[in-house]
């Protein structure tokens, strides 16, 4: 088990903590993690990763963990966090990197690679594909199965969660503040095979008034242990308590800015460097396989490879050896 060496790099316009490892003269390899996370999730990845000879970073995104977390809604634009990683990347010596994200780290990932391509050798995105006009609901809506989500009961599909943040923001952070470690608890649930050609429970938040309905607070429930192990599980929550899940939630509430920094992007957001995406079978919000969602992603990469494994959103928790044999497997391919 290879030792993870906790950092800060300061800057006069953000700080941000990271865990490191492996030798500081391997190739680079960075984790970006996405909501709601802190660097601790890619454990199992930095560890098999380090012990290869990778340099391996996985930074606390801004408004998370030991990192910046400022006020105001604006600082959790798209444009901003991406200028957060290219700072670090500075700071680690700016040689082209792996970047790997999950979940919101996949938009920043990508955003990154369109931006500033000369600092990817290449593009690990799991659970959340590429969006080249950026992750926004107005991307995502006309891409909802309308068969199993009809529009007069749906509009927003498996993305009402997403609307109901936008039009309840104080009550969603709120109701996740109430009890922290149950909200915590709560999201991280492995996936499950009878979930699939279902109605996500992500699609129901406005008919319910709230991913807690009346209750306004998550339930009582113990951590899935397979899936954090326990000292990170209570290094997340400790994580959470000083700050809530607002700053958090407020990576949602930047669409329109989001939309106008990847419509800037060059070549149209086309990525040139090798791109694996990691799909989860059961994934009731982003899988590719059943639906649309990954349409934009395989127009926009030069260079798609995919993978496909059998578990539900959080893979580099549920899976967490064949997250790494995937990206393996995919870096020998492209002798990356």
């Amino acid at each position: 088990m290879m030792t993870l060496i906790a950092r800060t790099f300061r800057s006069p316009r953000h700080t941000t903590h990271y865990w490191e490892a492996g030798p500081a003269d391997g190739p680079l390899m960075v984790f970006l993690h996405g909501w709601p996370q802190i660097g601790l999730m890619w454990r199992a990845q930095i560890d098999a990763f380090a012990s290869e000879g990778w340099r391996c970073v996985a930074p606390d995104m801004r408004g998370y963990g030991g990192s910046s977390a400022p006020i105001t809604t604006e600082a959790y634009a798209l444009n901003e966090l991406v200028d957060d990683m290219v700072a670090l990347h500075d700071h680690l010596g700016a040689r082209p990197a792996i970047w790997v994200g999950h979940d919101w780290g996949c938009p920043v990932a990508g955003a990154l690679a369109a931006h500033h391509g000369a600092r990817c050798r290449g593009v690990v995105l799991i659970s959340v594909p590429y969006f080249p006009e950026g992750f926004a609901l107005p991307s995502l809506l006309p891409l909802i199965d309308r068969d199993l989500y009809p529009a007069n009961r749906y509009p927003d599909g498996q993305w009402d969660y997403y609307r109901f943040y936008l039009t309840h923001f104080d009550q969603t952070v709120g109701d996740m503040d109430a009890d922290i470690p149950a909200t915590l608890a709560s999201l991280y649930r492995p996936g499950n095979p009878a979930s699939t050609g279902q109605i996500s429970p992500s699609a129901l938040l406005t008919l319910n008034g709230g991913r807690y309905g009346s209750a306004h607070r998550a339930p009582p429930m113990a951590p899935d242990p397979a899936l954090w192990p326990p000292a990170d599980f209570d290094a997340l929550v400790d994580a959470f308590r000083p700050r809530g899940f607002r700053p958090a939630n407020a990576w949602y509430l930047n669409d329109a800015a989001n939309i106008g920094y990847m419509n800037a992007a060059p070549d149209g957001g086309r990525l040139g460097r090798p791109v694996l995406f990691i799909n989860g079978d059961w994934d009731a919000i982003c899988d590719i396989n059943r639906s649309r969602l990954g349409e934009p992603m395989r127009r926009a990469c030069q260079n798609l490879s995919l993978a496909n494994l059998p578990a539900g959103h959080w893979l580099p928790l549920e899976r967490k050896s064949e997250v790494v044999e995937a990206i393996s497997s995919w870096l020998i391919a492209e002798e990356l």
